[in-house]
């Protein structure tokens, strides 16, 4: 695309794990260690440990920390550690991420799935079990834990200004069954209850929508100026020139200033959601 930026899927087993994973081994044989010895002074399996050196599996935090510790690396290691967390991301959603971490407005359009920060465990697991080809478990746990680590935004201070529209049909469809649905419903009526949190619907009954043309999101740093971020089938752009940037913003702001459905905090019998004619 000519105004952004985009990248293929991330594949384990390349760039900065398998740099990482070289770096470990040299430290390790250098303290005259083996696998096995490095495992139980961080409570992994030497297999596990083989798996870090050959980028195989990505190391978390505390394993980073843990290693540059007993193997004295002078904090070699644990300087490598945010490039090594990003790595547990998909490479089309990574610099993203990292923009969304430091983000002090973030503006989303959802059309299909309830944003990723929005989702529970149950839901997220649920979505990548319905990936083809199919992920497998490892894959799948990983990507959950990377999912909900996101949602830490929740919680930063200054809390930054979240503002989420969402097609009504992601929240009629119940995706993973009954249980997981209604779940997912509880979390969101949670969520929007918080101060920095607006949460809408588009309803079905609109007769005009500007965001026809799919979701997408617009991150804006606390020391840069706002991007776009749209993904599809396993592609990610992020959006930098600042015509196409401003065409987004002026769709979100026609979606998000249109009579929709908001969330209520306070559900009533038959239904979650209340018309909101602002």
């Amino acid at each position: 695309m000519g105004d952004g930026v985009e990248q293929p899927e991330y594949e384990v087993g390349t760039g900065v794990l398998c740099v990482f994973g070289r770096q470990l081994k040299l430290f390790r044989e250098r303290a005259g260690m083996d696998r096995a010895g490095l495992g139980s002074l961080t409570g992994y399996s030497a297999s596990t440990i083989a798996s870090f050196e050959q980028g195989r599996r990505i190391p978390p935090p505390r394993f980073i920390d843990r290693a540059d510790e007993v193997l004295d690396t002078g904090g070699v290691l644990s300087a490598g550690k945010e490039e090594v967390a990003r790595a547990q991301y998909p490479a089309f959603f990574r610099d993203a991420a990292r923009l969304e971490a430091e983000a002090v407005e973030l503006f989303v359009y959802d059309t299909h799935v309830v944003n990723g920060l929005l989702q529970t465990e149950e839901y997220t697991r649920a979505l990548l079990g319905m990936r083809r080809p199919l992920l497998d478990e490892a894959t799948i746990e990983q990507r959950v834990a990377a999912r909900l680590a996101r949602q830490e935004v929740f919680d930063r201070w200054p809390a930054p200004l979240l503002s989420f529209v969402t097609e009504e049909p992601v929240v009629r469809r119940p995706l993973g069954g009954e249980q997981v649905w209604r779940g997912q419903l509880e979390q969101l009526l949670l969520l929007g209850q918080k101060r920095n949190v607006e949460l809408q619907l588009m309803p079905l009954d609109r007769a005009d929508n500007a965001g026809v043309d799919g979701a997408f999101t617009l991150l804006t740093p606390r020391h840069g100026q706002q991007v776009g971020y749209m993904e599809a089938q396993g592609r990610g752009t992020l959006v930098m020139e600042r015509d196409a940037v401003h065409a987004l913003s002026a769709r979100y702001g026609i979606t998000e200033r249109r009579p929709s459905l908001r969330v209520s905090p306070w559900p009533s019998s038959s239904s979650c959601w209340e018309r909101d004619e602002r």
